[in-house]
This record gives structure tokens, sequence and C-alpha cells, in this order.
């Protein structure tokens, strides 16, 4: 099923929503998911509870950068205020930089996210999390992608036959069109996301929810003023305005 018209002029505070309940579920007394795995690891002497911690916090800051290098490419191409724009975007189609690979690198980095947030998460707040930005993110993409057949047609159809949806394909799958990335503002308009992976990566070298905290709220600042700031600038319309 496609997303509504709603969900998707809402759809990062959905997203946002998603999040924020699979946390929530750490209310009903649930145990966080690393703690219940290294109680399970304590059965076996010789493993390092501490170690363990470690490499899954850091596996979760790598599905962070993950996330953020490939949706700062993705913006690049695509322009930060079409990436975060409420409207359906459908006038052009991108097909250039991660798009050559995928067609919907951006939402592939809110999945890679979710994914990297596993860690912190309880053990029914996890799949609820994952589960949840999988099911919206396909809704999303289905609305998009039928807004694209619709308006581009067959070339949107040879495009979607050669390029796969959300698995990356290693190699190139179209020929580069020539269009000029926008580096600074793709990295500012994406300043969140790096601020994410700042926040795990500094956990997982601290073990301090100090740290954590503080990197997380610097994110959420900082990302706010950079979107209030590019916002007054023109807006450029493009095809596939993904959260």
């Amino acid at each position: 099923m496609t997303a509504t018209a709603f969900e998707f002029r809402n759809r990062s505070l959905i997203i946002t929503a998603i999040f924020v309940l699979g946390f929530s579920l750490y209310a009903f007394g649930d145990r966080n998911l690393l703690e219940a795995l290294l109680r399970w690891l304590g059965r076996w002497p010789g493993i390092p509870q501490e170690t363990v911690a470690r490499v899954a916090l850091w596996l979760g800051a790598l599905l962070a950068l993950s996330c953020a290098i490939i949706r700062t490419w993705a913006a690049a191409y695509l322009d930060t205020q079409v990436v975060h724009d409420r409207k359906l975007h459908s006038a052009r189609l991108v097909a250039d930089g991660p798009y050559r690979r995928v067609r919907n690198p951006l939402y592939l980095g809110t999945v890679l996210l979710s994914l990297g947030f596993v860690p912190l998460t309880s053990r029914f707040g996890a799949p609820v999390l994952v589960v949840g930005i999988l099911t919206f993110v396909d809704r999303l993409i289905r609305r998009e992608e039928a807004e694209l057949l619709r308006t581009q047609g067959d070339a949107f159809r040879a495009y979607s036959d050669a390029v796969p949806r959300l698995l990356p394909s290693l190699v190139p799958r179209v020929p580069c069109s020539g269009d000029k990335p926008l580096w600074l503002r793709a990295l500012l308009g994406e300043a969140m996301m790096w601020g994410f992976f700042a926040a795990l990566a500094g956990f997982a070298w601290t073990l301090s929810a100090r740290v954590y905290g503080f990197a997380m709220a610097f994110a959420l600042v900082s990302s706010a003023a950079v979107k209030a700031a590019v916002w007054r600038k023109p807006r450029v319309d493009a095809a596939g305005a993904e959260p």
C-alpha cells in the first residue's frame, strides 16, 4: 500500500514518532537489548562483556556513519530543500551520484540509521523500531514511485528496471548524467545525521551517557539552525523528495 498525502507531508514527524515509540517501550520495564545480550553471554566464561558492548555500539556508529554518507551524497544531487520539502516533487528524474546504484538512497540511509540505534533500544523496542521504519519507508517509496511513473512514464520505467529500489548495486546501473553535486548544502542539510553518528561514536568510545546526551542535543539544535537558514534560499524543483 502507498502512503497517503498526509503521511507524505508529515513523513519526518512520523519517522521521528516511530523512533520515539521504539525507545518508549523502556517505560514498560523492558530490558535493554544490549544488556540482555551481555547477560546471556555471561553464561560463557572468558568473554569480556565490555568488549562486546563496545563492538555492538561501534557497529551502530558505523551504520549511522553509512547513513550520513549516503544521505549527504544523495542530497548533493537532489538539493537539500527538495529532500526536506513536504511536497512531492516529480518534475525531474534524478539519476546521478548514488541514484545510479539505488533508486532511494535517502530512505536507505533512514533504514541504516534505525539499525544503528538498535543496540540502545529495548528487546521489544528494537523490532518495533526496525519493522516500523521499514514498513513506513516502503509506503513512502510506493507513493513517490507511482507519481514518478505518472509524470516521467517510460523514462522512469526504464530507470526502475535498471536500478534496484532499496538494496544498492555495487556498480552503477545507468550512465552518469553530468549533474554537479552541491556538497556544502548537502553537508549542512544532513547535519543531524552526522550528529547522530558523533553521538553513537562518542558513546562507543567513552561509554558515557553524558557524552551521548550532549552530542544528541547538539545534533538536534545545530540541525534546526541549519535548516532554518537553508529554507531562506530559493527553492529548486526536482524529483525524488525523500526525508
